[in-house]
């Protein structure tokens, strides 16, 4: 029997199958246990023994060790974990991922779950249709669950059979008897398989199929594995590439937890692997050193043990890994980088449920940059020198810049969000978003067309200045503002279900006061001989533009709450 390119394509195709299936199980599970992922990772990672449990039960979980480590990017990102803790989360990801291969040994080698695939889909299919988004994700499950196995069964049959080729085993062979230098090439193989396929979890079914077909003896197949444990981290570290200092920092905590491991247990390879050929025997009754269809199980206590131990021994070391990141990876502290993207365009998330997280964090960030506005505003109308107006002035257009820019990355990534699929609770949250991001926006086009303002009566009438009442007022007004600013900040930065309205509105309801009682005393002051015109129209512009701030707040406060002002106002008077 020959191996042409039929015979490829169908060994890609199963492979591809495979692929999918395990896509649309994770990525469903993802979405059913997304808000318990949050909920645990908060508080289990007080120390870096629960860290590493938490990201043992998350990744074992939703059976993908790429999602834990966005999750632990994300909650460091946000302060919610030190970069050491997210260390442990990652070392117990790197135990989850095993369970994998667990599940192919067990199920897809002792079990022909196959033969009912095609019943499970028949019962899950149906539940597809429910409208209560949980019940529709668990049939997503169970379909993914069922395809990823088919895929498994079509990759068994694409193998060749040696026994038939046996100039493939030829082949083989000739690499296999080098001794050192056969584990470190077949290191090498298990991780560009990784790299290419994009999944650990795929390059380990390949590598249990085949050592299951006999391809390749035990402690070769031991040496793939090694290879993927790094090449998924070469995975994570091509895609932080684009992310920022935390997602960097992360991603090479990972890979230097995996290279460290494979270092020492290829040194110790062969007593290892002997160690584990005879526990698998003893238990099992079937040596994988001459029976292969022991290897998958082998394979998965050599995984698992492999994970363990190292964990076992790098935990002590945590701080140590987490200096070494920080000093390798620098951040950047420049007045360049102040206004960039710092949560999302990773490239590392793989489910629109988890990415919500990062937008979220994202728009928190924004409403820090509406908080600096708000400072420089506090300093134009407190500068008198012309030089430093000047350099407000163009502070404040590069923080307008910096909203403009905000809005259109965020409205990007949150339109590419959507085109996933979402629960009815994660649109509602992307069409919240939307219409914050929106608002933030507006308040900096405002904040910018103040210093504008500004910078005009500079310009055209140095000599005129506010009058003491002016100044007296406009410094009141700005004071509610800010105050106002300062709870939308806080509100943005909290779970959103839990933020009450009635402080925001309080501020609302004093800024719309003044700016009626302002407006009022500005025009019985028109009627003075002495009124300045030009001093009095800025003055009117800023209180009134300071108001228009207010609602845009409120606005804000509004879309995480999901409650209306106007409503509220309604009920009130009702």
């Amino acid at each position: 029997m020959k191996f042409g390119l039929i015979d490829l394509l169908n060994l890609l195709g199963a492979l591809a199958f495979f692929i999918y299936g395990m896509k649309i199980m994770s990525e469903a599970i993802q979405r059913v246990a997304g808000s318990k992922m949050r909920q645990i990772l908060r508080s289990m990672t007080s120390n870096r023994f629960k860290g590493v449990l938490t990201g043992f039960l998350i990744t074992g979980l939703v059976q993908s060790s790429s999602a834990t480590t966005v999750l632990v990017v994300s909650f460091v990102n946000a302060g919610l974990l030190s970069l050491i803790e997210s260390i442990g989360v990652i070392m117990g990801a790197n135990i989850g991922t095993t369970i994998t291969a667990w599940l192919i040994s067990i199920i897809g080698f002792k079990v022909k779950i196959d033969a009912y695939a095609l019943i499970i889909i028949a019962f899950a299919f149906p539940l597809l249709f429910f409208s209560k988004d949980k019940i529709k994700t668990w049939g997503e499950v169970f379909i993914g669950f069922a395809l990823l196995f088919m895929g498994l069964a079509y990759l068994k049959d694409a193998v060749p059979d040696l026994k038939s080729n046996p100039d493939l085993l030829a082949f083989l062979s000739e690499y296999s008897n080098l001794g050192f230098l056969s584990t470190l090439l077949f290191v090498g193989i298990g991780t560009i398989i990784t790299v290419v396929v994009q999944s650990s979890s795929a390059a380990m079914a390949l590598t249990l199929v085949m050592a299951n077909n006999g391809w390749i003896p035990f402690e070769l197949a031991a040496a793939m594995v090694l290879g993927e444990n790094i090449g998924t981290t070469i995975t994570a570290n091509l895609a932080a590439l684009v992310g920022n200092v935390h997602a960097k920092r992360a991603a090479f905590a990972h890979f230097i937890f995996n290279v460290f491991g494979v270092i020492w247990i290829v040194i110790l390879m062969q007593p290892f692997v002997a160690a584990i050929g005879s526990y698998v025997a003893y238990q099992t009754g079937m040596s994988p050193e001459t029976n292969p269809e022991a290897i998958p199980i082998a394979l998965s206590v050599f995984h698992t043990a492999f994970n363990i131990i190292n964990t076992l021994i790098l935990i002590w070391f945590v701080k140590y890994i987490a200096q070494i990141v920080t000093r390798v990876i620098k951040a950047k502290g420049d007045d360049a980088d102040e206004f960039k993207l710092e949560y999302i365009g990773t490239g590392l998330l793989n489910t629109a449920e988890l990415s919500l997280e990062e937008a979220q964090k994202e728009t928190a960030s924004f409403g820090n940059v509406i908080q600096k506005m708000s400072g420089v505003l506090r300093d134009l109308l407190s500068e008198p020198k012309a030089k430093k107006q000047r350099k407000l002035f163009k502070k404040m257009k590069k923080m307008e810049d910096a909203t403009d820019h905000l809005e259109e990355e965020i409205v990007k990534y949150l339109t590419k969000v959507s085109d996933g699929t979402l629960s009815s609770e994660a649109s509602t949250r992307v069409t919240s978003l939307l219409s914050i991001v929106n608002d933030m926006e507006r308040i900096g086009d405002v904040f910018y067309q103040m210093s504008r303002d500004f910078e005009t009566k500079y310009e055209d009438s140095k000599a005129e200045t506010f009058t003491k009442k002016q100044v007296t007022s406009l410094s009141e007004m700005y004071k509610l503002l800010n105050e106002a600013i300062n709870v939308m900040v806080k509100n943005l930065n909290s779970t959103y279900k839990n933020v009450s309205i009635e402080e925001a509105l309080d501020y609302e309801l004093a800024i719309d006061k003044m700016r009626n009682k302002l407006r009022k005393e500005h025009t019985k002051h028109m009627q003075d001989k002495n009124f300045n015109n030009r001093i009095g129209a800025l003055y009117q512009d800023l209180f009134q533009s300071m108001e228009k701030i207010g609602d845009h707040v409120i606005n804000v406060t509004e879309s995480i709450t999901g409650e209306s002002e106007r409503e509220i106002r309604r009920q009130e008077a009702n």
